[in-house]
């Protein structure tokens, strides 16, 4: 619920209601949108040299596809509002709303389409699905039903910038083999107001949640030159989900998987078999879009179980002996984790015919960051006898500092023991970060490995359904109740308390 405050103080209550409704419904705060022109202008948000760029004049045009569900239908007008206004009429085939069967009919919307297309004929199509089939499904209807050379696919709750469309048709034209993604800025559900982003790769954790990756410019980074003009463009592991590619290479490459269920793991499986199959994936810094962040998602109140299952169909397809590493970021066991993934015989058929490169490629060449774990002991949530109901936790991110917490037994509470060079390190979380005793009071931290290393801290050590203890300090981690009656993670003198992890490997 939003305060009065991000409502406006200018609202009565009655508006506020309303306004509180609405929200309820969108994840956003619509009511503003319905008073937004839709045409409201944009801060160029994109780097300075952007705007000095020369395009060809003969690039290929281009078919977007808005999907949505549930979505206000100011929202979606002014996305199509700034599409029109921002995209060179040459280059702007047409425009493809996919509605996944959201329970509004939406009837303004509607009689908005027919007065875009009396001044455009025929640019704005419309498909709603009968039944609600998912993000993965509405974004193939969109492909299907698209006649450009080039297919944007994008959410529907997005304003474009200028000069959004050039740089992602210039790229393609000279390579059709890449699927790109604009830069995102983001969109404040309460007061609709944009905060700019830089570039960065999209990216993925071992549970396969995307992320933003910083990025070194000598991975990254990588400048083409020809006769006219400057691509500026960064390699990328994965796709957020919105994406631009060569609507033919599209299908070639396998278009996407309408095995995955719902919501979640489409845009990662993409990637991977992108670049294994003989394409690539690219942000282009030019290309800005802006992207409401909404405060909950259309399709469940809990995503987490559906990017499960399509996680794991991911692995089984693409991930070859790593897949494990799926299994242990969500928590599986390794063998027979009894959830149905689906048929993947036809995406086997699939990497078969396509003779893509296996999964170890794509971790030397395009993804190296992610860092597989080897040599695992034991996975899983790490109680503490004395109070076995709750967990050692990542805490707050970003943060270094790790807390006990009620077991949920998802990623921020999965604990690994890796045997590295005969010592055994105590990993929290999906980011290979240890537990150490920092010597600096009796609060452990939680670092990235290599930068504990670095600083000098001293990696915590772990026996199964035993105490958890520093080689060099002799100090254990513990739990510690406070004034308050919480508990909290110490470290300190040994006192006998006990650890175990949920999955035990191999005896140690």
């Amino acid at each position: 619920r939003l305060s009065k405050h991000q409502w406006g103080e200018e609202l009565s209550e009655q508006e506020q209601v309303e306004a509180e409704t609405l929200f309820q419904r969108y994840g956003y705060n619509a009511f503003l949108s319905d008073r937004l022109p839709l045409n409201r202008e944009l801060p160029d948000t994109r780097p300075p040299r952007c705007g000095k760029k020369k395009y060809p004049d003969d690039l290929p045009t281009m078919s977007v596809v808005l999907i949505y569900l549930n979505e206000a239908p100011s929202i979606i007008k002014r996305a199509i509002h700034s599409i029109i206004n921002r995209t060179p009429d040459q280059l702007l085939k047409e425009i493809i709303l996919v509605d996944d069967h959201s329970k509004d009919l939406m009837e303004n919307l509607d009689e908005y389409i027919t007065l875009v297309n009396e001044e455009f004929p025929g640019l704005v199509k419309k498909i709603r699905h009968s039944e609600q089939l998912g993000l993965t499904q509405a974004r193939l209807s969109g492909w299907k039903a698209a006649v450009g050379d080039v297919v944007a696919i994008l959410d529907a709750h997005i304003e474009v910038y200028v000069q959004w469309a050039e740089p992602l048709l210039a790229r393609i034209k000279e390579d059709r083999t890449v699927i790109l993604t604009p830069v995102f800025d983001k969109v404040r559900f309460d007061d609709l107001s944009i905060t700019p982003y830089n570039a960065a790769a999209d990216a993925f954790d071992w549970a396969l949640w995307c992320m933003y990756e910083s990025f070194r410019p000598d991975m990254w980074l990588v400048l083409k030159f020809n006769a006219n003009f400057q691509f500026l463009f960064i390699r990328s592991p994965a796709i957020m989900g919105i994406l631009v590619a060569d609507r033919k290479f599209f299908g070639e490459i396998g278009s996407l998987d309408g095995g995955m269920k719902i919501y979640g793991g489409e845009n990662v499986e993409l990637g991977i078999r992108v670049w294994l199959c003989g394409g690539s994936i690219e942000v282009i810094p030019c290309s800005k879009i802006a992207h409401i962040e909404r405060a909950m998602k259309p399709y469940l109140p809990d995503l987490g179980e559906m990017v499960k299952r399509n996680a794991l169909r991911v692995a089984e397809v693409w991930l070859d002996e790593y897949k494990y590493n799926v299994n242990i970021a969500w928590n599986l066991p390794l063998e027979n984790h009894g959830i149905d993934i689906g048929d993947v015989s036809e995406r086997k058929k699939l990497r078969e015919r396509l003779k893509c490169k296996p999964f170890k490629w794509y971790l030397d060449n395009v993804y190296p960051l992610l860092d597989p774990l080897h040599d695992i002991l034991s996975y899983g949530a790490l109680t503490n006898d004395l109070k076995p109901d709750i967990c050692v936790d990542q805490g707050s991110m970003p943060g270094n500092t790790p807390i006990v917490y009620s077991c949920h037994y998802y990623s921020p509470q999965v604990c690994s023991e890796i045997n590295c060079k005969h010592t055994v390190n105590l990993f929290v979380d999906n980011y290979n970060r240890c537990l150490v005793d920092t010597g600096f009071g009796n609060i452990p931290g939680l670092y990235e490995c290599k930068l504990a290393k670095e600083k000098r801290f001293h990696i915590m050590f772990c026996l199964q359904n035993g105490p958890i203890q520093n080689r060099e300090t002799k100090k254990c981690l513990e739990i510690a109740e406070d004034q308050d009656g919480y508990y909290k993670l110490v470290v300190q003198q040994c006192s006998g308390q006990s650890w175990k992890i949920q999955n035990l490997i191999k005896n140690h």
